[in-house]
């Protein structure tokens, strides 16, 4: 038999390391093979691997903090407290034994759910630990651009005036509130994916040293970065008494790590990342014409091309980057929109054009309205999983058009997902929409006329 386990407790210090202990033990003396992943103040250590739980027998989770879980799907699993796995550890593990197998009910939205898990674990390296920050960061400008655009509702001068709903809206979403956050926050979960727990705090740090410095969307990445080797390199070369290494993740990897990466940046990067940041801005917010319409094209051509993937990621994190400054950006109006083109397209696709597509296709596309309407990109996937040479070409077209509109049209956006939810936050709203429509209905028909009928 082999038994596996996760431990975590709420503080990660003691009692994460004696329930692993305890199950190991416990299952040596039956004779099972065992292995137990921790997730302690210091980070996740004996991480377990998908091979392994997909040859394990059963699951232990001894947790008091949330883990991730999709990864135990269809395996024999049960949740328990870490003080109940610290007591009759025995018989815990032939309840395991005994346990259900954990799944789901799957459709079109479980898929991309799944979709999303896997790719991320197959993120590596720099894009990885991006990702791993704008991912932390996006629940920050939703809410900080809802608030403000909530604000203008009132008119763009009501929120001067103190006192008022509308100026309260832009405290709470301003530079003052979630917009004020949104840089240590991408900077400190880039280095938390690095060092784990130990980087966020010299990363947060770092990037509101950035925020001081005006060095923007790009000083965060750099101070994130940064910050998650210098506290690898501090894990690496520091190293206590076992009795004194509870200190290592409480005192003297915060401060030293704070210390070394705000005084490089104060001192040394600081001030030319904040420059290179400001003429960034300036040429972007200076572009209009055939180079806004060139740049809306090529956004939609990257946000089709792998749906969710590190291309679509990527002009993702540009349209995000240029939202930091709290206004509106046509940018970020064109990567949504182009976003949220190919589900809709191919859900269109399957009521025009019935004869090219299943029955599983066909109840695919009603949930694809749904996804796509939310701006959720990867609704396409099992559409171009199953006939890429014909869709993937199709959606691109489709993605590029609507980009280009919407550039053509000016529109301006100030909060980067949500999807039709937020198109009270879209200045030129009709004629973003129409971008929208002719997108999905250029893909659609494209499908509709390379797709071959179904037999």
């Amino acid at each position: 038999m082999k038994i596996l386990g996760v431990t975590a407790c709420p503080t990660g210090i003691a009692h994460t390391y004696m329930a692993a202990e305890a199950i190991e033990e416990a299952a040596k003396e039956k004779g099972y093979e065992v292995k137990v992943e921790t997730r302690g103040s210091v980070g996740v250590e004996n991480e377990l691997t998908q091979e392994e739980i997909d040859s394990a027998d059963a699951i232990i989770l001894a947790c008091d903090t949330s883990v991730p879980m999709e990864r135990f799907a269809g395996k024999k699993m049960i949740s328990v407290s870490v003080s109940e796995a610290l007591k009759d550890t025995g018989a815990l593990i032939e309840r395991a034994l005994k346990a259900p197998k954990y799944s789901v009910n799957k459709d079109l939205t479980d898929d991309v759910a799944e979709i999303k898990a896997k790719r991320s674990e197959e993120r590596k390296g720099v894009y990885k630990h991006l990702m791993n920050g704008v991912s932390f960061m996006i629940p920050f400008v939703v809410a900080g651009g809802i608030a403000i655009a909530l604000s203008f509702l009132f008119g763009y001068d009501a929120f001067e005036s103190e006192g008022t709903l509308a100026a309260f809206l832009m405290s709470i979403g301003g530079g003052s509130g979630a917009f004020g956050l949104m840089i240590p926050i991408l900077a400190g979960y880039i280095a938390y994916s690095i060092a784990d727990r130990p980087g966020l705090a010299p990363g947060m740090i770092g990037g509101a040293v950035a925020t001081q410095l005006n060095a923007g969307f790009l000083g965060a990445i750099l101070a994130g970065f940064l910050a998650g080797y210098v506290v690898l390199l501090i894990k690496k070369t520091i190293k206590l008494p076992k009795t004194l290494q509870g200190i290592m993740p409480v005192l003297i990897i915060p401060v030293l790590g704070s210390l070394i990466v705000g005084l490089i940046f104060f001192y040394v990067i600081g001030t030319p990342v904040a420059a290179i940041n400001t003429a960034m801005n300036n040429f972007l917010e200076g572009m209009s014409g055939t180079n806004a319409v060139l740049l809306g094209l090529i956004i939609g051509l990257m946000m089709a091309f792998d749906m969710g993937g590190p291309v679509n990621k990527a002009a993702y994190a540009f349209g995000a980057g240029t939202l930091v400054a709290g206004t509106g950006s046509p940018i970020m109006a064109a990567v949504m929109a182009a976003g949220m083109v190919p589900p809709l397209g191919l859900a269109l696709a399957t009521i025009l054009f019935r004869n090219k597509f299943t029955n599983s296709e066909k109840e695919a596309g009603k949930a694809a309205v749904v996804l796509g309407l939310a701006f959720i990109t990867e609704g396409a996937i099992p559409f171009a999983a199953a006939d890429p040479l014909r869709v993937i070409p199709s959606i691109m077209v489709g993605s590029a058009v609507t980009g280009a509109l919407s550039m053509a049209f000016n529109a301006t956006l100030s909060v980067p997902h949500g999807g039709i939810f937020v198109f009270f936050a879209v200045e030129n709203v009709i004629m973003y929409l129409l971008a929208i429509i002719i997108g999905a209905i250029v893909s659609a028909f494209m499908v509709g006329f390379l797709k071959k009928k179904t037999e």
